[in-house]
Parts: structure tokens; C-alpha cells; sequence
């Protein structure tokens, strides 16, 4: 198996933010999925805070119409900052939604043809170089981070790594589950990935969550990859068709996973975090018991 390229650094991540988030509606016909916020954050906000803390250097938004609210998001909103001075009022609350000139690049999918072709629409800002996917929907809790646990995976086995979860078997035929090979506590050896198996076919009870390391082949089998399932070019068909050249490796994320694609999840979301913050938990656990007593 071919290696030569699996130990460069992360410093790249792809962040494909280019869909109309209709489950939302009405509330994202006129702002993105990812600006909505999870108590004072825009759910982007949080992925690009993991992205930092796994040392990536370069974010690469990948956007469509409608989106520009994300990248003002994180630009230097000078009149904001200063009536912020002007009123004595601390910046330290924005520090997070700096980013530097040149760290932050945007490329459209100008066709919604699937998150293949929204990862491969990146493929000249990535280069030759490995790189990171976040899917922003997926918020992921825990310390260290979850692309922080998977670059400490990759600095030992290079090659490609994706997050994966363990969920009751009952649930494997929602998502792409891996089949495992040598498992070596939280790093798994993948020999194949099936999307949506029945209960009884799936290999495991591991599902990928939307996390992941690739090598930039990828974005080479992607140029020629036919639409797979729903009509598009499935990221999953290609990392399927990289198993056996590459190093490929899973790591089960340890930290808990909001599925904020979907309105139960965002409100999951929203009260689990508000509950780990000290400055509401208390407020926000009196009121929850109230409404449970009252319903």
C-alpha cells in the first residue's frame, strides 16, 4: 500500500456549506443553516472553533448562493468593534469569529450534485496535500475536540481516518457503517464501507460521522466518479474505492454527537450545551424540570 504522502501535516479543512437547509424552513430562507445559533453561537461557529484546536491553519468554505452571511460571520466588523470600545464593552466575545486574511478562502457549488462534488469543487485550493471535511450539521462535544482526536490518529498511521460512533444495532440502517478490520482500542482498521445496511447485513454497529482525514487522491477518483445514490456523486463511493491503496483507519469519537441536521437534534443540541455552561445550567435545568412538571 502506498504511503508516501499520509504523514504531511493538516493543515487544510474543506467545510461544505452550500445547502439551502430546507428542514429549517422558514427560518433559512434568508439565513444559512449554519448561522443559526445553538445558544450564542452559529453552529459554523463550532466547527471552525474544533477545526483550530486540531491546529488547522486554512479553512475552505464551500458555498453556494445566499451564503455570504458566513463569511461575514468571520470578517473584521469594524463599526461593531467600535461602538464595542466606544461603550467600554469587552471584544473578548468576538475573538473566535477572527480569522487572519488568507486563512479563510471560499469556492461555490454552483450545481447541488452531492457532497462528493462539493468536496472536489475544493480541489485547487487542497493541492497535494491531506486535508480535513467537517459537515458543520454534526456538532461534536468533547475534550480534546473530535478532528483533534483523529490528527493525534493520523500522526501515528497516516493515510486516510474518519470518525465513526457506535449506536445500538437497531439504528445501523440510517448511516454509512464501516467494516472493520484490526481494532486497537479506539482506532479501527477499515476494510469496507456499506451505506445504510440492513440490521441483519451490517458489518457493524460502527457509523461514520461527519469527520474526516483523506489523502488528496480522493479528489482524483471523485473527477471521474459516476452519481451514486440520490441522483449525486457520494463522498462514501469514493473513500469505498481508496480502501486497499491507502491506510485507511477509524476513530470512535469519544464525546457525545448532535445530529443538528434535523430540528430534534438542534434542540438536543441547544439544551445539553446549555447545561454544561455555568453561567445558565442551573437557570435552564430549574426550567426544564418546570415545563416536565407543567406538560
Amino acid at each position: 500500500m502506498t504511503n508516501t504522502t499520509s504523514r504531511k501535516p493538516i493543515r487544510k479543512a474543506v467545510f461544505p456549506v452550500a445547502g439551502m437547509g430546507t428542514r429549517f424552513l422558514p427560518a433559512t430562507k434568508a439565513i444559512p443553516k449554519e448561522m443559526l445559533p445553538v445558544i450564542d453561537r452559529p453552529l459554523i461557529q463550532y466547527a471552525v472553533d474544533e477545526a483550530r484546536e486540531a491546529g488547522i491553519e486554512q479553512l475552505i468554505f464551500v458555498t453556494g448562493r445566499g451564503k455570504t452571511a458566513i463569511v461575514e460571520h468571520f470578517d473584521h466588523a469594524f463599526e461593531l468593534e467600535a461602538t464595542m470600545t466606544e461603550r467600554s464593552k469587552s471584544l473578548d466575545v468576538l475573538e473566535p469569529t477572527r480569522i487572519q486574511p488568507g486563512n479563510l478562502v471560499t469556492v461555490r457549488q454552483q450545481v447541488p450534485l452531492g457532497l462528493g462534488h462539493a468536496i472536489w469543487c475544493a480541489r485547487a485550493i487542497v493541492g497535494d496535500e491531506p486535508f480535513a471535511i467537517f459537515l458543520p450539521d454534526e456538532l461534536m462535544i468533547g475534550q480534546p475536540g473530535c478532528m483533534k482526536q483523529m490528527v493525534d490518529a493520523y500522526n501515528e498511521v497516516g493515510g486516510n481516518v474518519i470518525s465513526v460512533l457506535e449506536v445500538p444495532e437497531d439504528e445501523v440502517s440510517s448511516y454509512g457503517v464501516i467494516a472493520p478490520g484490526i481494532r486497537n482500542g479506539a482506532l479501527t482498521e477499515v476494510k469496507g464501507l456499506v451505506e445504510k445496511p440492513r440490521r441483519e447485513d451490517a458489518p457493524s454497529n460502527l457509523i461514520i460521522s461527519g469527520r474526516y482525514i483523506l489523502q488528496p487522491e480522493v479528489m482524483r477518483v471523485l473527477e471521474g466518479q459516476e452519481k451514486g445514490a440520490g441522483g449525486e456523486i457520494q463522498l462514501t463511493d469514493a473513500m469505498a474505492r481508496m480502501i486497499g491503496t491507502q491506510p485507511f483507519h477509524a476513530v470512535t469519537f469519544a464525546g457525545k454527537r448532535y445530529d443538528c441536521g434535523n430540528k430534534t437534534g438542534f434542540v438536543e443540541a441547544t439544551l445539553a450545551i446549555a447545561l454544561q455552561r455555568p453561567d445558565m445550567a442551573d437557570e435552564v435545568r430549574a426550567m426544564m424540570q418546570r415545563m416536565l412538571a407543567e406538560s
